[in-house]
């Protein structure tokens, strides 16, 4: 049986615009670099055409989803020609209703209208966690298991 080749390791790109971005402080210095991604926030280097994540707090969801939303819906739309394309939110479904930005008009049915229907229209997924730590190691996760099939299937 042939031993399969030993995967180098990934390094995860974060976007020089992204705000109060992940560190993935539990990963090595060298396996996380700031670099101008076209689209999203984080992606894998080498593999930037490939996979993007999005992330978002719970009031820039909010805001997006709301005021900002053709530019977000632009991005959505690019976000359809890779591979896998995701949009992490620091908030989970319950906290969406229960606690809303106060200063918002949107309603959290008008956010879980527009999510359902960017999922399904754009195939692109939304991920809403607990909070911020979460939705950083969810990140990585996806981007790991991108990573890992990547190889994989090559």
């Amino acid at each position: 049986m042939a031993k399969k080749k030993p995967q180098p390791p990934m390094v995860i790109i974060r976007d020089t615009r992204e705000q109060n971005g992940y560190t993935f402080g539990f990963l090595p210095q060298d396996q996380v670099k700031i670099a101008t991604l076209p689209t999203g926030d984080y992606s894998i280097e080498g593999l930037e055409d490939q996979v993007t994540i999005e992330r978002k707090s719970l009031a820039d969801a909010f805001g997006t989803i709301g005021g900002q939303r053709k530019r977000f819906q632009r991005e959505l739309e690019r976000m359809t020609s890779f591979k896998y394309a995701a949009v992490v939110i620091e908030a989970d479904w319950p906290t969406i209703y229960q606690s809303p930005p106060p200063y918002s008009e949107l309603s959290p049915k008008s956010v879980r209208g527009s999510v359902i229907a960017w999922n399904i229209r754009h195939r692109v997924m939304f991920w809403t966690m607990p909070d911020r730590l979460w939705a950083e190691k969810w990140t990585f996760y996806l981007l790991d298991r991108f990573w890992k099939d990547h190889h994989e299937l090559a």
